[in-house]
């Protein structure tokens, strides 16, 4: 017990999420208990309105549930206040959504380390130029976002979430808005972040197919979430 206690990196307890009142209530994530080992990759998938999105938005410390706890670290999260938990989830948690949300007027170089300026920090240009490297963007650096293909803007995407090695990686349909091709390079960065970088990566999809390429799938449908390995929750 002592030894998984040490691998686990994120925990929820009796995690819940209501929205409206009496009759109008709507339950969208219910009773999740789920634990999440350091380096792990799980895919969560669901259909549309299973309540997996509002799941990732309350394990990055975005939305605060109506009750349950979610601990990163150790750390019940939304113990902090919301000052010290915009700065937890800035230091602590990349998120990679869908739809890139790059500021267009920022060069490729600038977005990716955008994250490092909003906390103060002076970014390391060594560790830029070999994460550009891996992401295949060292000869985009000088780019603005608009002279980049969809599959290039979501590797900026994931590098911005990665320049502060975050404890976890928080993924929301990343290829969903890609063709078959440019999706499963993505699915391959996110794989190499994990073992390279050793990022724990939560990635939610409807995808099946590239969730079964993850180490363990949850699947959530009606706010419930069961598990399995290897695709059995599937």
């Amino acid at each position: 017990m002592e030894e998984k206690a040490v691998l686990e990196i994120l925990r929820t307890e009796h995690l819940c999420k209501k929205y409206g009142k009496g009759g109008n209530e709507v339950t969208a994530v219910n009773d999740v208990n789920i634990s999440v080992a350091r380096g792990e990759f799980v895919a969560v998938v669901g259909s549309s309105g299973s309540g997996k999105s509002t799941l990732m938005h309350m394990l990055g410390g975005v939305d605060r549930p109506t009750s349950g706890r979610v601990l990163i670290e150790d750390r019940d999260i939304y113990r902090m206040s919301d000052d010290k938990l915009a700065v937890f989830r800035r230091r602590q948690v990349g998120l990679i959504y869908q739809f890139y949300n790059l500021i267009p007027v920022l060069t490729v170089e600038e977005n990716l380390i955008l994250p490092c300026e909003l906390d103060g920090k002076k970014p390391d240009p060594e560790a830029v130029r070999e994460l550009a490297g891996v992401l295949g963007l060292n000869k985009r650096l000088g780019h603005l976002p608009n002279e980049l293909s969809g599959g290039q803007q979501q590797r900026v995407a994931i590098g911005r979430a990665l320049i502060t090695r975050p404890a976890i990686l928080l993924a929301d349909e990343p290829t969903g808005n890609l063709d078959t091709r440019a999706g499963n390079e993505i699915m391959e960065l996110l794989k190499v972040s994990n073992r390279r970088y050793r990022q724990t990566v939560i990635m939610i999809t409807h995808n099946v197919e590239l969730a079964r390429q993850a180490d363990r799938v949850l699947r959530i449908e009606d706010g419930f979430v069961t598990e399995g390995k290897g695709g059995t929750a599937l």
